[in-house]
Parts: structure tokens; C-alpha cells; sequence
């Protein structure tokens, strides 16, 4: 019961965001114009990437025609600290504005984590990697299942329980997802590889421009190595020592290994030799 309890308020906290959302497409006399100076970045925000080059393009249409949408800030005792809208308040800066439109809404610490948290989970602002982290922490802070978080932010199952297997990649890999080197389909037929054959694939990928597909045959093909392997590693070994006594015995040079015995010849005689005392 707890566990549903904690999923009914992270689904309160949502309606809260829309809301919030919704004030900002309607309720003009909410927006206030603050100083950029005097709004710190939301320390928990799960987004740690930003493309310049989309925020150049956003800070050009910034300086020409306005912030269309504003950010939302909760008061602290210095100033203000940032819920949702870092793209936008780091273009705002790049345009080099002095102050940005914004709504003010009350928050203590727990709450901005998760207003974060969902505002980019909503808005997809994460890439893969970001999401998995956003996923997992959400999970932990209201203790609810795959299935419980997948209901209250309408994404299917499978598709939270595959984001979050991604964080089993070696840091390396996530960092190649994250740099666009190799896609999300890339990395989820990796998750299970050891850091060393993620590596070797991650290389292979950005080299040879490798499909999904042909990483996933290369896959299969790595999987199927160790079990030829294992079954050479299972042949029989025998104990020749008393026929390889017998044998020197007669003046026959014998080598031997596992399920192999080996006779060497010295000439057509030593053959003859040996035909004949196996025809007795």
C-alpha cells in the first residue's frame, strides 16, 4: 500500500506540473521579469548535456523574437533557484539579456528533485542515459515498481525497464550514447558484454558505420565462441602409459595427448615391424 500511496502522489505532482504549465500559456499576470543574475541552476537537475549549437540557434531566436515560454523558479533566501527551463535560461544568457520572464511557485528540496526529474522526462528533454538516471531515482524516491511509474507518466514498461538495464553499460559506452557515437539500439543489445567487448564494439561501430543488426550478429557470434570452447575443453582424456611402455618396449617411439596417441616410424622396416606384431 505504501508503494501505490507514493505512486498516487508523484501522479499529484504531475497534475501540478501541467498546471503549472498550464499557467504559463494563460495566467500572464503570474509572469514576473527576474534578473538572470539572481537565478542559481536547480541542482538537481538530471540534464548534464546541452548541444551549443542548439542553444546557439535558440539564443538567436531568443534575441529576435522574445521568450515565447518562461521558466519556473521557486524564492530562496538569496534570490531564486530554477524548476524547469534550463535550455531556455542558459540561451537567455547566451543572447547575453539581462532578465527572462518566469513563474514563481513554492518548492522545499524534495519537491525541485522531482519537479526536474519530471518536467524532462515530460518535455523528453533527456537523452538515454539521462532518462535511466531519472527513471531510477524517481523509483527510489517513491519506492514504486517499473510498472507503478510507468502509469503515472504514460510510458510502457518495457520501455522504462529497457532505459534503465542501460545504466549497466560501462560508463565508456554511456558516454558514447550520450555523445551520439552509437544509438540507444546499439547499446541495449550491448548491456551484458564485459567492458572490454563493449569497448571493442563501440570502436567497431563509429569505424565501420556498423548497423544494429550486424552488432547484434557479432553479438551471437562472440556467445557462440566460448561454448566451442567448452566443448573442445570436454574432450576425454585417456591414460596411455601402460601401452606407451609396451610399445617403447619394442623400440617404438610413442608421443601422447588426451584422446591421442601418436606412433613415429624411423623407416619402412620399423613399419613392417609394426604391421607384423598386430597381425599375430
Amino acid at each position: 500500500m505504501k508503494s501505490q500511496a507514493l505512486g498516487r502522489g508523484l501522479g499529484a505532482l504531475l497534475s501540478e506540473i501541467d498546471e503549472v504549465y498550464k499557467n504559463e500559456s494563460h495566467t500572464k499576470d503570474s509572469i514576473i521579469e527576474l534578473q538572470l543574475k539572481d537565478i542559481r541552476p536547480n541542482p538537481y537537475q538530471p540534464r548534464k548535456n546541452f548541444d551549443e549549437e542548439s542553444l546557439a540557434e535558440l539564443a538567436e531566436s531568443i534575441k529576435n523574437d522574445g521568450l515565447i515560454q518562461p521558466i519556473v523558479v521557486t524564492e530562496d533566501v538569496d534570490g531564486y533557484i530554477l524548476i524547469a527551463g534550463e535550455r531556455r535560461l542558459r540561451a537567455s544568457k547566451l543572447a547575453k539579456l539581462k532578465t527572462i520572464k518566469a513563474i514563481v511557485i513554492g518548492g522545499d528540496e524534495t519537491k525541485m528533485r522531482e519537479y526536474a526529474l519530471l518536467e524532462n522526462i515530460q518535455r523528453d528533454d533527456l537523452n538515454a542515459i539521462e532518462m535511466a538516471y531519472a527513471y531510477e531515482e524517481l523509483i527510489k524516491l517513491h519506492r514504486i515498481t517499473h510498472e507503478e511509474l510507468s502509469n503515472v507518466i504514460h510510458k510502457s514498461r518495457t520501455h522504462i525497464t529497457n532505459t534503465l538495464r542501460l545504466l549497466q553499460l560501462s560508463p565508456k559506452t554511456q558516454r558514447a550514447l550520450i555523445e551520439n557515437k552509437i544509438t540507444a539500439g546499439h547499446a541495449k543489445v550491448m548491456v551484458g558484454l564485459d567492458e572490454k567487448e563493449q569497448q571493442l564494439l563501440v570502436n567497431s561501430i563509429i569505424g565501420q558505420k556498423l548497423s544494429v543488426r550486424e552488432v547484434e550478429s557479432i553479438i551471437k557470434n562472440m556467445k557462440q565462441e566460448p561454448e566451442i570452447k567448452r566443448v573442445v575443453a570436454e574432450e576425454k582424456t585417456y591414460d596411455f602409459s601402460t601401452l606407451k611402455s609396451k610399445m617403447s618396449d619394442l623400440g617404438f617411439a610413442v608421443k601422447s595427448s588426451k584422446n591421442r596417441l601418436v606412433v613415429e616410424f624411423e623407416n619402412e622396416s620399423q613399419l613392417e615391424q609394426f604391421y607384423a606384431f598386430f597381425s599375430k
